[in-house]
């Protein structure tokens, strides 16, 4: 049982902490307590923009991922310490990671009634629309008199008070057993959620789509194009929805040749075994997609690899194909809807396919499926949905699209499935496994859960960042790091692969095929003073700004954690490699390397970076989610990451590929008639796509426009050019014309650099008085969709006419 004990204050000395640093060790063999601080997280302001605090985000994303939540209460003026308050309002703003989670309070004050008062009010916080957890009711654990509560080793003295709180825990334990129960039933058909005559459905559609990503995005339109009333939802917000594909590189994996495909891709996936069917309907999707591009997306495909040639004529081609090694290679090429990578373009095709149907689909935000609902034991017949903090039931004629993504941001399922400590997620935030629990409960067989793909730097790191935050994609323009006196190490301060290696994906030569190495919790880049001296003077010297520095090798190990004979062994090594001109240990070409002078010596903190992972439920060349005796689980179907067709070794674009076209299969099967299932003596009939039974009273959050009141002299201003949604901006100006304040009304970019870029730039564009400046290195796009949003604004004003 995972548990998150959050400390109810700031003060750098509490009672409570005590407190909850006490149970996490008196209950270890009963449930994993994380004590979650709560110091670094600012005063809650709705006015900040869209992204919330990262302090917030990793507290929101532990919730989640807990079993239950024990908060420490202290009482300060009869209530809850406003830093508490404060926690839970952001909390309950653009993230509810409390709603039906169970919550246990425990206090401790220097009076001797406790924090009964302060806990009252928290009870009543806790309960509040937005919040919405499931408060513990009674065990009111309240310790008083603190100062003599605990013994000198910060254990509770007084055995009674144990007593008390373990049978509390104990309690509380069987409340988050009961929850989880409770919800489980509803899944495995018995009666309050089975089909009856007395079935309380809050709507009806043709079909279902989980997940707002590519493959979700392709699958709702295309059950639309059959006929079908649909519903697309996803768990995140407007604006930030769009998975991996909306941060991808939108790139789309093809081929000219079908044959040569087959057999490349066989090579690929080998040793695995993958059904010939799906094999099959997967690569003549590829060998079609140029067509698809002008059919389905209405714009003539770029190549890729003629692009990377006229752009970066003295790069190799790297990627075209990932594995030349394997037959079949040659051909594959990858596709673009114009000349640019990285800016979300593809993205926004799908989206605009999406919102043109928006009589025919509904899109809601913020609104994750807690389950499926079956009926007859087996058929899918619906989905539990939670919209606006309330749980709905939500009916489905004729299918369900599974098209939640990977669980890139679920670390318990990162550690349980690929056995890594810590992976650094550089796609969506939001995809966090919640199909695969989804699939889990319906039933279906699971395939490729071991199986995720890396980009970035070297075999694929990057800069290590806090736990929740997205990485940076570490690619063009730091050669540097893979060079000269400078190595890379594990946990140990021992190297373990070449630091020139060819980036696939991640993946590095391991006796005849290619793996993703496995992830270390802390790697370092180690370096000489030659190379930071190098670095200062090179493209990206900002990278300097991370180094730890030691005269000694022995202190630097010491810096990083590394055991220091370890690291001065591997450094020696190195030495004498590179002096007789060949890397015996991992094979790096002896003219990258460059042997290490006497000191000082750097290092860098680095993690490996996430990209998207591809196990999930396993689906046939039907797009059919199957269990594991091969057979479709009824009115159940996927698409795209979650349970991914790719395996093995994996070529770019192919992910974004299996999008497209697992998400048309999906849609399009999705939306068939089928028999229904009814109350029992009933009997099934087919449901016509778009027929009568289909009813929503609840609004769709697509379709409308942001209105903007706006006084003398000011005009509104609109661009689609970022990685988000629209962005707005209201412009002021004076009666010339001159700018004079630009405020950001609307804007759903992402990233540390982007919220940089949209502070700068409209004070760069007042002082200038025109929106063109140069953009912010690192948010081109985003800075683009500013500058465009201010020109349309400015279009309007009558003065700057003339």
């Amino acid at each position: 049982m995972k548990i998150v004990a959050i400390v109810g204050t700031n003060a750098s000395f509490s009672y409570n902490r005590l407190l909850l640093n006490y149970m996490r060790e008196h209950f270890s063999g009963q449930a994993d307590i994380e004590v979650c601080e709560i110091r670094d997280i600012p005063m809650f302001n709705e006015n900040v923009p869209d992204t919330d605090p990262d302090s917030v985000n990793y507290l929101s994303r532990a919730i989640s991922n807990a079993d239950g939540v024990v908060i420490g209460c202290p009482e300060h003026n009869h209530s809850v310490p406003s830093a508490l308050k404060s926690v839970l309002e952001w909390l309950s703003y653009r993230q509810h990671p409390l709603n039906g989670k169970p919550v246990m309070i425990v206090g401790a004050s220097y009076h001797p009634q406790g924090s009964s008062r302060a806990q009252i009010h928290l009870r009543q916080i806790l309960d509040a629309p937005g919040v919405g957890a499931r408060v513990l009711p009674g065990n009111e654990f309240l310790l008083g008199n603190v100062k003599q509560a605990f013994d000198g080793e910060g254990r509770l003295a007084d055995q009674a008070t144990v007593a008390f709180l373990e049978q509390c825990f104990a309690d509380f334990a069987d409340f988050v057993k009961s929850s989880q129960s409770a919800s489980t039933s509803m899944i495995k058909g018995d009666s309050t959620m089975s089909l009856t005559d007395s079935t309380h459905w809050d709507a009806t559609y043709d079909v279902i789509v989980l997940g707002f990503g590519g493959a979700g995005a392709t699958a709702a339109r295309f059950a639309a194009d059959a006929g079908a009333k649909v519903l697309l939802v996803d768990s995140a917000p407007e604006g930030h929805e769009g998975g991996n594909t909306r941060v991808s590189g939108q790139l789309v994996c093809s081929t000219d040749d079908e044959d040569a495909m087959r057999v490349h891709y066989h090579g690929q996936t080998a040793p695995m075994d993958l059904d010939d069917d799906i094999v099959n309907t997967y690569v003549e999707g590829m060998a079609n997609m140029k067509q698809y591009f002008r059919e389905y997306l209405g714009v003539e495909p770029v190549s890729s690899k003629q692009l990377f040639k006229k752009l970066m004529p003295d790069h190799e081609l790297g990627m075209w194909p990932e594995y030349p090694e394997l037959p079949g290679g040659e051909t594959i090429d990858m596709l673009l809807v114009h000349e640019g990578f990285f800016d979300g373009a593809l993205w926004k095709i799908l989206h605009q396919k999406v919102a043109e149907r928006h009589e025919k689909i509904d899109v809601w935000y913020r609104s994750p499926a807690r389950h499926l609902i079956r009926a007859d034991g087996r058929t899918i017949a619906g989905a539990q949905i939670e919209r606006d903090h309330v749980l709905r039931n939500i009916r489905a004629l004729n299918g369900v699209v599974l098209a939640t993504g990977g669980f890139e941001n679920n670390v318990r399922k990162v550690q349980d499935f690929l056995g890594a400590p810590r992976l650094v997620p550089v796609g969506g935030l939001y995809n966090k496994g919640d199909g695969i629990d989804l699939a889990i409960e319906a039933g279906a067989d699971l395939w490729h859960m071991t199986n995720y793909e890396s980009l970035g730097l070297q075999h694929g790191l990057t800069f290590a960042v806090p736990e929740g935050e997205r990485g940076p994609l570490l690619m063009f323009g730091y050669e540097a790091l893979a060079e000269g006196s400078l190595l890379t190490v594990g946990d140990d301060g021992s190297r373990y692969f070449a630091e020139d290696v060819a980036n696939r994906h991640g993946h590095i030569y391991d006796h005849g095929l290619w793996r993703v190495p496995p992830a270390h919790a802390h790697p370092h880049l180690v370096f000489d003073q030659a190379k930071y001296d190098e670095l200062a003077q090179g493209p990206h010297p900002e990278v300097l700004e991370r180094v730890v520095k030691a005269d000694s090798l022995d202190g630097l190990a010491k810096l990083i954690g590394a055991r220091p004979e370890v690291l001065a062994k591997t450094v020696e090594r190195f030495n004498l490699f590179t002096e007789q001109g060949e890397d015996y240990e991992f094979h790096r070409n002896p003219a990258t390397m460059r042997a290490f002078d006497d000191g000082p010596y750097y290092a860098i903190a680095m993690l490996q970076v996430m990209l998207n992972t591809q196990g999930g439920p396993r689906r046939n060349s039907r797009a059919e989610i199957v269990d594991p005796q091969g057979q479709p689980i009824p009115h159940l179907y996927g698409a795209g990451e979650l349970g991914g067709v790719c395996a093995g070794q994996y070529q770019g674009g192919q992910n974004v590929a299996e999008c497209l076209i697992f998400g048309k299969i999906a849609g399009q099967n999705a939306a068939v008639p089928k028999p229904q299932p009814v109350a029992q003596g009933g009997q099934a009939v087919a449901a016509p796509a778009g027929s009568g039974q289909v009813f929503s009273t609840f609004k769709s959050d697509i379709g409308g426009r942001l209105d903007v009141p706006l006084g003398p002299n000011q005009y509104l201003g609109r661009s689609n050019a970022g990685m988000g949604a629209e962005m707005v901006v209201r412009l002021t100006v004076d009666d010339a014309g001159a700018i004079r304040d630009i405020e950001i009304v609307s804007q759903s970019e992402t990233g540390q650099i982007a919220g940089e870029a949209l502070k700068k730039l409209p004070e760069e564009m007042i002082a200038r008085n025109t929106y063109d400046v140069d953009a912010v290195s690192g948010a081109s796009v985003s800075s683009r969709a500013l500058k465009d949003a201010v020109k349309d604004a400015l279009s309007q004003v009558p003065a700057r006419q003339q």
